[in-house]
């Protein structure tokens, strides 16, 4: 999808919504908007470290549990993994990154730290759509969601309003569920309909909205919602 097809929209419109475009087979595209890339939300005060962190190939690990209840409270950054008697805060490639980046935490490999450049480096070693995620992921935090893994939706990411506790158990308020499963392309990768047939099916089991998040030569990221049809 080129720039040429994505419609502008004013940055003081904070969701991600837009005009009707096209019918691909059961799955509507449906609104797309792109928005100049936003401020920057403050994640902790700035200059802060919160925590010292390992990172094991394709995870990041804080092993200190108050340095981990620093930046799991409120931002929710992380899980907590109970392990052979061991308990974990565990951080994905993004979350790691973005912390990294913005000077929070600070990530040993072998014994020695690294720099959020070669973290980087490494991150797309391990996986290769890690760019686009990452820039996807950084996006939605600046906008600040609160965004989690969507594996088990067969997506890349959930994203929560701003404040949920993605953790909460027992009964929750409309608000408090999945909002949005983001999942994220390069502007050149070729869209096939039943890589995202998926994710769209599950998205609206729990009433989420599936978006594609496509990310141009240039890190703007637009959006596109995908609604189910029948045909």
């Amino acid at each position: 999808m080129s720039k040429k097809q994505k419609n502008k929209a004013s940055a003081e419109n904070p969701e991600l919504t837009g005009e009707s475009l096209e019918l691909i087979e059961n799955s509507k595209v449906s609104d797309t908007i792109e928005m100049q890339k936003p401020e920057a939300q403050p994640l902790f005060k700035i200059g802060e470290i919160l925590a010292n962190a390992e990172f094991l190939e394709s995870k990041v690990v804080v092993w200190s549990k108050d340095e981990g209840n620093r930046i799991y409270s409120e931002k929710y950054f992380g899980k907590w993994i109970d392990e052979e008697k061991v308990t974990y805060l565990q951080l994905s490639l993004e979350e790691a990154m973005l912390l990294i980046d913005r000077g929070h935490i600070k990530i040993n490999y072998e014994g020695k730290p690294i720099t959020s450049q070669v973290f980087y480096e490494k991150c797309m070693i391990v996986d290769k759509e890690f760019p686009q995620k990452f820039t996807v992921y950084r996006d939605l935090r600046n906008r600040g969601y609160i965004v989690k893994s969507g594996f088990k939706f067969g997506t890349h990411f959930r994203v929560y309003d701003r404040g949920v506790n993605p953790y909460k158990e027992g009964s929750k308020e409309t608000k408090e569920h999945t909002k949005y499963n983001v999942h994220a392309y390069s502007e050149n990768h070729m869209l096939m309909p039943q890589e995202w047939s998926r994710y769209v099916r599950l998205s609206h089991n729990i009433r989420a909205t599936a978006l594609m998040a496509i990310v141009d030569e240039e890190g703007d990221v637009t959006y596109y919602k995908i609604i189910r049809t029948k045909p």
